[in-house]
């Protein structure tokens, strides 16, 4: 399973948007492969913007810490080579896909995954059961525990990269699929929930 890599994404930030004038304070790159995690690219980030008391609040990234941390023109070229031409996954990816768009963009990088898969819609696809798709409340249901604080930028993507995992062996299991390839999460993300087990249904090995 996983026999090609997933790099799973998550950044801290200082709010919802780069296009109003928000930034990253925190990244966690880490690479599946091979049905496990095997390789971590975790940061800090100085972009020089001032930390919200309430992101402070909610993440425990002080203006100290990032104030101390490495500039965003070194963090950055980093990640986009550690993620190289891997496909690319986070939890509610369009968030920090943009992030990393427009953190890339300033530095005029431009990121090279090849694919983008969103751990969010495919929880909503492979468990249409579920009340709730945040991850805390995710990793509660499936029971994916927390190694380190929620809200920060290492153990989100832990979590993520668990409930990745999860998502595949359960394809695996339900659907007798050989091959839980990037390219397969990429397909399950743009259906309908309605239209994914029919979907996985061809996939599946035959019978005897």
């Amino acid at each position: 399973m996983f026999e090609q890599p997933i790099v799973m994404l998550d950044f801290e930030t200082t709010g919802l948007s780069p296009a109003m004038g928000d930034r990253i304070t925190e990244v966690a790159a880490l690479r599946i492969c091979g049905g496990r995690i095997v390789e971590r690219y975790v940061s800090l980030v100085n972009c020089n913007v001032r930390v919200p008391a309430f992101i402070t609040h909610l993440t425990g990234i002080s203006q100290a810490m990032v104030d101390r941390a490495p500039p965003v023109a070194e963090v950055v070229p980093q990640l986009l080579d550690f993620i190289g031409a891997d496909a690319l996954s986070a939890h509610n990816a369009s968030f920090d896909n943009k992030f990393l768009q427009a953190e890339s963009e300033r530095l005029n990088l431009a990121p090279g995954h090849t694919q983008l898969i969103c751990s969010l819609k495919l929880s909503r696809r492979v468990f249409p059961q579920l009340g709730s798709y945040k991850l805390g409340a995710i990793a509660a249901s499936l029971g994916l525990r927390f190694n380190g604080n929620a809200h920060r930028a290492e153990a989100d993507a832990e979590v993520s990269a668990n409930l990745l995992l999860h998502i595949g062996a359960h394809l695996r299991k339900t659907y007798s699929i050989a091959a839980i390839e990037p390219h397969l999460f990429a397909s399950v993300n743009r259906l309908s929930a309605a239209k994914v087990p029919a979907f996985l249904e061809k996939h599946s090995l035959p019978q005897g």
